[in-house]
């Protein structure tokens, strides 16, 4: 990996991860740590491109279907692959057709530009991370092979104690904060090469007084409520939370902060 590269553009694919959630901004929309990756990577490359077709809720076959042909044919400098952790947390989950269809998607993206970046998603601390975590461990399993295969490189955020913990995570247990997001920035923006800007980006925050036992039930009950009973009901009707959305930003254009 060279140092301190001059990349001039980057197509970021996958699923709300990679779109943002839930990094909020005041107009509603998400920003995320691809966004935040994109802005620094332009500060350093006059002309900086950037193209981000992440869609939130889709599956490896989607990503496969939707984004992946597109992302190729725009031949960009980089391109960020994060997909298939969705199937994992499904109660059924094909894990070798999730292998097959991430290999399809690596064999297309990685001739296509000259670095792919792959990733070991990052986990929250809890009991749904404990009941899915073999599946997850398998996928980064196929994550590392299919890397050292096509030469791409791989971001263990897996494995970063800091971003397991749940103040990390927005109130709905399944997508990052803004610090959150900013902390993935700086470890794929090390692993492409740049200088750091943050070397403390693993450290785990200073720990704190947990929240009394009966105000943690009352967010349990909320987060049941308003986020886990509708995710449920998604996955018995076949809908998802990306239905009808288009991606953000579809066209690999100049990067403006």
């Amino acid at each position: 990996m060279q140092t301190n590269p001059t990349y001039s553009s980057l197509v970021a694919v996958g699923d709300s991860f990679t779109e943002g959630m839930s990094d909020l901004l005041p107009d509603g929309s998400y920003r995320g740590w691809a966004d935040l990756l994109a802005g620094r990577m332009a500060a350093v490359t006059p002309g900086f491109r950037y193209a981000n077709l992440a869609v939130r809720g889709k599956l490896i076959q989607q990503i496969v279907e939707e984004q992946v042909d597109v992302a190729a044919a725009m031949q960009p400098d980089v391109i960020t692959l994060v997909g298939g952790l969705n199937d994992t947390l499904r109660p059924k989950c094909d894990m070798v057709r999730v292998r097959d269809l991430l290999t399809a998607a690596v064999e297309r993206l990685a001739p296509s530009c000259k670095q792919l970046v792959l990733m070991h998603s990052p986990g929250r601390q809890g009991p749904v991370q404990a009941r899915f975590r073999p599946r997850m461990e398998e996928l980064f399993t196929v994550v590392d092979e299919l890397a050292a295969r096509h030469g791409a490189v791989v971001v263990d955020l897996y494995g970063a104690a800091s971003l397991s913990d749940q103040r990390m995570w927005d109130v709905d247990r399944l997508h990052l904060t803004a610090e959150g997001h900013r902390r993935v920035c700086e470890a794929v923006w090390q692993t492409l090469g740049y200088d750091p800007e943050d070397t403390e980006w693993r450290t785990p925050l200073p720990a704190t007084v947990p929240p009394p036992w009966l105000a943690r039930r009352i967010a349990d009950v909320r987060f049941t409520r308003q986020y886990l009973l509708p995710w449920i009901g998604r996955r018995l009707t076949g809908r998802s939370s990306g239905d009808g959305l288009p991606p953000k930003r579809p066209d690999l254009l100049p990067y403006e902060h």
